[in-house]
């Protein structure tokens, strides 16, 4: 059964950065396909979300999305619709100002937020929030808004994760 495991950045990175290599090698080890889309041009994060519904993917019978700070954002508000069986978040980018979507929601099955305890752009308790608000699997680590200190931890949850949502019934 194909999985695929769309990966949305945040607004300071790129579709490939270090996180979204780590986990797409974890990914691609467990059999999924992966696609990282670069949004770089757009700094509007409702723009990103149009961009994300609106592009064709590869054919897949799983969809898995994945975001990170601004890109949590637009996982979680395209996720609205889109069939995915899971969303995995990294300091996602929620109940800030600007953003046309105050209270996301996942449409996914299975959620989980990941957020490190010394984030210096999003609160950790943005993440708190969200998760206890959904249920959501909520892991806060040792880390900052990056989480590249504790990138290795990442890795195992999202590996942790990714089973469980390979081993949902369609």
């Amino acid at each position: 059964m194909q999985t695929l495991v769309l990966f949305a950045h945040g607004k300071e990175s790129g579709p490939w950065g270090s996180k979204i290599q780590h986990l797409a090698t974890i990914a691609q080890r467990l059999g999924a396909q992966v696609v990282s889309p670069d949004y770089g041009d757009l700094p509007d994060p409702d723009a990103r979300v149009a961009r994300l519904r609106a592009m064709p993917l590869p054919a897949h019978e799983r969809l898995v999305l994945v975001g990170s700070s601004m890109g949590g954002y637009v996982s979680t508000v395209a996720s609205q619709g889109m069939g995915a069986q899971g969303l995995f978040l990294m300091a996602p980018a929620f109940y800030m100002p600007g953003y046309a979507v105050q209270e996301p929601a996942p449409g996914t099955p299975e959620t989980c937020v990941v957020f490190g305890w010394h984030d210096e752009v999003i609160p950790v308790a943005h993440g708190i929030r969200f998760a206890q608000a959904h249920r959501a699997r909520l892991h806060v680590l040792d880390g900052d808004h990056r989480l590249n200190a504790v990138l290795p931890e990442v890795g195992a949850l999202f590996e942790g994760f990714l089973r469980r949502v390979m081993a949902l019934p369609q």
